[in-house]
């Protein structure tokens, strides 16, 4: 069991300063709050409280129990692979970590049959190696830790926007410019909680930089690059400048684009300083769903450019 201590110096909820001023994730220190292993002056607190100047502050963290997630052997697509972590091409489908009403089939699953007791344990028993995530329905790069060590250097460079992520997306409508950026504060959607949304109210900074690849009439095909990773960052930022991405049943259109099963967005590259000091950087093909849509637009813009210029 690891005991921390800090002492406030500035007004800040308790969450978000534990995030900063530890190794621990923004969700892992939630979770201790709730379970009662943060402390205030020796008073438990709620995730809300806002620190005060002179606080002291007590984190306890547990010692890692029993991981009721088995290990499952689900083939991996690994790009990358050495003693201190791995990068993994994710399936559409596939859920990251087991949650509630996922505790089979998830990449953690798979990976705990590959890596065996050789994973970091920062994010605790459920998302052991686990620096970031993606969504179910979103396909492409995942970097995993297999040490804490690894873990604590990528998710710095995480923390400090110095992680390259770029995606491709096909999102409904023709973006008229061919580059932009999208400078939204993102937060807990008001009423539907189990949705992200633009908003100001407890929100965080949120930028998300994008190019247009290729335009189809009714649909664009772009690459974006995160400066920020906030959840769902990118389908929320495409949702709110009016042009959502293909197939998402969450933040697009109400008739959904059943053959995508889900959105159509890939992280396509991840780049980072390797904990031995090497620049990396790892990129994907694009997967068949996404690929065969793309043709399919393609196809279809070409022929109604043909009767367009037939008439």
């Amino acid at each position: 069991m690891e005991k921390i201590e800090l002492i406030c110096e500035d007004t800040l909820r308790i969450d978000s300063l534990i995030a900063e001023r530890t190794s621990l994730s923004h969700s892992r220190a939630v979770k201790l709050i709730e379970d009662g292993y943060v402390l205030v002056s020796g008073n438990k607190i709620n995730k809300n409280y806002k620190t005060k100047k002179g606080d002291v502050l007590s984190i306890t963290i547990p010692d890692a129990v029993s991981l009721d997630v088995k290990e499952e052997n689900i083939p991996l697509d690994i790009l990358y692979e050495d003693s201190d972590l791995l990068v993994v091409n994710k399936p559409k489908g596939m859920v990251v970590h087991p949650a509630a009403g996922n505790y089979n089939g998830t990449l953690v699953n798979a990976l705990l049959s590959h890596c065996g007791d050789s994973l970091s344990g920062i994010n605790g028993v459920l998302r052991p190696g686990i620096i970031h995530r993606i969504d179910k329905n979103t396909s492409g790069l995942l970097m995993v830790a297999k040490n804490d060590n690894a873990h604590n250097i990528l998710s710095k460079q995480i923390k400090e926007h110095s992680f390259t992520r770029e995606y491709e997306a096909v999102v409904y409508g023709n973006i008229k410019q061919d580059s932009g950026s999208i400078d939204a504060p993102i937060g807990r959607h008001p009423v539907k909680r189990k949705q992200m949304a633009v908003t100001d109210k407890n929100s965080k900074n949120a930028v998300t930089h994008f190019t247009v690849l290729e335009r189809f009439g009714d649909f664009t095909h772009i690459r974006c690059r995160l400066e920020t990773g906030r959840t769902h960052q990118i389908r929320v930022h495409l949702s709110y400048i009016g042009h959502p991405v293909a197939g998402d049943d969450v933040y697009g259109p109400k008739k959904v684009i059943t053959e995508l099963n889900g959105q159509c967005l890939h992280a396509k590259k991840v780049g980072f300083i390797h904990p031995n000091g090497e620049f990396m950087e790892f990129s994907s093909e694009l997967p068949e769903y996404f690929s065969k849509f793309i043709q399919k637009l393609s196809q279809k813009n070409s022929y109604l450019h043909k009767e367009d210029f037939n008439g």
